[in-house]
């Protein structure tokens, strides 16, 4: 049930008549998992915990540095040299104290981030780095737990949702072997800042959608933006017989 601050607070959602009070409440119910504190992870979390997604994990085990500033807009100044996941944690707590808030200040990876996964309502992919893609891909489709995929570089994004529960959901790997990708991160080729929050914003948007049954998410779908031409495109993705991560 929503207390009568909550029924206030998140008001301009519950006056949607798709939405309503269940959907609020199925928000409230959830408990996500976003891997990645970062450029995506930043407007990830402050919307999704300012919407009332009850419970939030944000994993992380980097420091805020000064090139980060540039884009991840949940950090300040003064923060330098401090835990991106618990310097987030502490500023969606600060929108919206009503939910629970955990970061993990680690990396995690096998059966720890298999764990982390399982416990969850749904995750989202902010990282940069295929290696923690793959492997997340992998807890997502054994655990049978929802994920959402973003990617931002130089002047160009991504977007899918990949959900195990329906049969004919791609995985990640559908999309992307595991072998012949090359580790590019922004670090090496550059962001253009407002992508990721874009991007970050347009993951959140669709985590909703899964959390609370309400609109068609990209399931199936690829999003691809070219930011510069201001210019989306959508592909089809259809799920491979043969991959070694949800064929069987």
């Amino acid at each position: 049930m929503l207390s009568d601050e909550e029924l206030l607070r998140y008001s301009r959602q519950i006056l949607m008549p798709r939405f309503d009070i269940a959907g609020q409440e199925k928000l409230k119910a959830a408990h996500v998992l976003v891997i990645g504190a970062g450029g995506l992870g930043c407007p990830v979390a402050l919307y999704l915990g300012a919407a009332g997604v009850g419970h939030l994990t944000l994993v992380d085990d980097d420091q805020i540095e000064l090139a980060n500033l540039q884009r991840q807009i949940a950090f300040e100044q003064s923060w330098l040299g401090d835990s991106k996941a618990e310097r987030l944690a502490e500023r969606v707590r600060a929108i919206n104290p009503e939910i629970t808030v955990n970061a993990e200040n680690r990396r995690v990876d096998g059966d720890d981030l298999r764990q982390l996964v399982s416990e969850s309502t749904l995750v989202l992919d902010c990282t940069d780095n295929f290696n923690t893609r793959f492997a997340l891909n992998r807890a997502s489709v054994s655990s049978k737990v929802p994920l959402v995929s973003g990617a931002a570089i130089r002047g160009e994004g991504q977007l899918s949702v990949y959900d195990p529960r329906q049969s004919e959901s791609p995985c990640y790997h559908c999309l992307y072997p595991e072998q012949g990708n090359e580790d590019l991160t922004c670090s090496e080729a550059g962001v253009i800042a407002p992508l990721v929050g874009m991007i970050g914003s347009a993951q959140a948007m669709e985590a909703v959608k899964v959390i609370s049954e309400v609109g068609k998410p990209l399931v199936g779908r690829l999003l691809i933006l070219d930011a510069w031409q201001m210019e989306w495109r959508e592909m089809k993705l259809a799920k491979d017989p043969e991959c070694p991560v949800c064929a069987s």
